[in-house]
């Protein structure tokens, strides 16, 4: 995928031959701070839970089971596999660890390999494991044999209501005694998750996020870069690191989520059982970032503290990153995966969520395929864009009336400064604005960029054919629409060109000059981006025809008269 700063080059370049060659020529968010290992030991910063740092400290094995007392080997139960089968999802649990070791999404398929999205990747110990800290020791639970009810796991058709599943660890030796409880609806894919852990004073819990998510898509080298983890601070808000440039070490908590995400889904762990924790013990402690067993990735752990009544609750996630489906997780979940900078987010997000909603009703509504909603949307945003453009090129032609004169005024005076400035504010009081023309072509701007990133990162997208074109989130595979591009921007540019009488030389330059620069910044972008410009570009030369004519017609108009005196 092409960076932002990139697009926003693109953007710059069509205004310049859309918009700024028919007119005058006037004169990270950074990565997370990680606590060194040392400093590990020190509190977390809301106010008492402790950082999960006391797991570097010396580890104690797990709760005996039986047998242990006499010397002998302790019986393990045989590993189980417990699944969690509803439309939407199709979860397997292990009994060793009450481990998540499968995760796919039947509703997508996988683009990599044949098959559906499977969250957890391969040769991944799996997710939501668990450690308790207590004082300086760890009693790890990774892989303790827990006990399943139902032990067949839950099957979960569209309507039915909402089921449990429980893990039990209980070793008959010790006071320990560990209960895991997740609720699962058949149509959503968050899940509720409750527990108590009793036997042991006032532990920390340690719940495993894995290693990230699996690789899913056609392009697995470009969707390493982009997976990264996220992680919303009570204080200082949501930052983001990619995995590429992780480092272990402990973050310092309150935390209202942690997330790993890909291009197109997400695995979070949110704090408390609704979006609105305000207890102590519903906040995050921290994260532990640690390394991982697969190359070029890191592990994650979410630490949370147990309260006096010896019980935890989290919310999980594990799906895709449809942006109402975040928006209603709360917390801002939406934000996991921003639109555009930090700075210019509260800009963008109105335009995103509004695009979002346009292109979900014209698909819902005409039952039509995403390729012809984004034909139906180009369409429509020239149409309503087209008074702007418009008044743009009302303004343009009236500054082309005042330029002799402001030449002159130039010419004549360059050498009384002042005596130049008042010819000119002369010119302004008759009607000239350099920036008439500008402005109203600036406004859809924000509307631009945001397409940029719905069009690059819109789940909807995944996947989906339109005639030549195998995916509207991968780029065109012959290029079409790329030389479409560019062909359909000379040919505008050259329609402009022929309603100057005296073209400026840089109109020139840049009608034989941006095609090709076009051409090679959009090659690779999104097609489903590309089908949008080139729709754009080809349903705006019957307005470039009818304003150039116009363009004409008011240039045979008198021109204006200086004042006497």
């Amino acid at each position: 995928m092409s960076s932002p700063p990139r697009f926003v080059l693109a953007i710059g370049l069509m205004f310049l031959v859309l918009v700024g060659t028919n007119i005058l020529f006037p004169p990270v968010v950074p990565d997370p701070v990680l606590v060194p290992d040392s400093a590990a030991t020190t509190s977390s910063t809301s106010g008492g839970v402790p950082a999960p740092a006391a797991v570097g400290a010396p580890t104690a094995p797990a709760a005996p089971e039986v047998g242990a007392e006499t010397g002998a080997e302790p019986e393990v139960p045989l590993e189980r596999s417990v699944t969690v089968v509803s439309p939407r999802y199709r979860f397997e649990f292990s009994t060793h660890g009450a481990r998540l070791v499968s995760a796919e999404l039947p509703l997508f398929r996988s683009l990599r390999h044949d098959g559906v999205v499977d969250l957890v990747p391969e040769g991944s110990a799996g997710f939501l494991s668990q450690r308790l800290v207590v004082g300086n020791d760890t009693i790890d639970l990774r892989r303790a044999a827990y006990r399943a009810e139902p032990e067949g796991g839950l099957a979960l058709a569209t309507g039915d209501v909402a089921q449990t599943l429980r893990f039990i660890y209980e070793p008959p030796t010790t006071a320990l005694r560990v209960e895991i409880t997740y609720t699962f609806e058949p149509e959503i894919y968050a899940i509720r998750v409750e527990g108590t852990v009793s036997g042991v004073d006032r532990p920390l819990l340690l719940t495993d996020l894995g290693d990230g998510l699996s690789f899913a898509e056609a392009d697995s080298a470009s969707e390493a870069r982009l997976m990264a983890f996220a992680y919303n601070h009570l204080d200082r808000g949501i930052q983001s690191t990619l995995v590429t440039r992780a480092d272990p070490g402990v973050v310092q908590g309150p935390l209202l989520w942690a997330a790993f995400r890909s291009k197109f889904f997400v695995t979070a762990l949110l704090a408390g059982s609704s979006d609105e924790a305000t207890a102590e013990t519903d906040y995050l402690g921290g994260l532990l970032v640690g390394p991982s067993a697969l190359p070029e990735r890191v592990s994650i752990s979410a630490a949370q503290s147990i309260g006096n009544d010896d019980r935890f609750a989290y919310r999980l996630f594990l799906g895709p990153q449809e942006y109402s489906t975040l928006q209603s997780l709360g917390q801002g979940m939406e934000q996991v995966n921003p639109y555009g900078w930090r700075f210019f987010r509260p800009i963008v997000r109105p335009f995103v969520s509004i695009i979002t909603g346009i292109l979900g009703f014209l698909h819902t509504n005409l039952s039509i395929g995403y390729g012809w909603v984004l034909v139906v949307f180009g369409i429509a945003m020239r149409i309503v864009l087209f008074p702007l453009n418009h008044k743009a090129m009302k303004a343009q032609v009236k500054n082309m009336e005042f330029q002799p004169r402001l030449a002159e005024a130039q010419r004549k005076y360059k050498d009384n400064p002042e005596k130049m400035q008042q010819e000119i504010k002369k010119l302004y009081a008759e009607g000239f604005n350099p920036l008439a023309g500008c402005l109203p072509i600036l406004l859809p701007w924000p509307i631009l960029i945001a397409l940029f990133f719905v069009f690059q990162n819109t789940i909807e997208f995944r996947g989906v054919p339109f005639l030549w074109l195998p995916d509207l989130s991968t780029k065109d595979p012959l290029y079409i629409l790329p030389m479409l591009l560019a062909a359909s921007m000379f040919l505008m540019q050259w329609l402009s060109l022929k309603s100057v009488d005296q073209p400026n030389p840089q109109m020139k330059l840049l009608m034989w000059m941006m095609p090709p620069m076009m051409l090679l910044i959009f090659l690779n972008l999104a097609s489903g981006l590309n089908l949008y410009y080139v729709v754009s570009n080809i349903a705006t030369i019957p307005q470039q025809v009818w304003i150039s004519n116009e363009r004409k017609k008011l240039k045979t108009g008198p021109p204006a008269k200086p004042k006497d005196g």
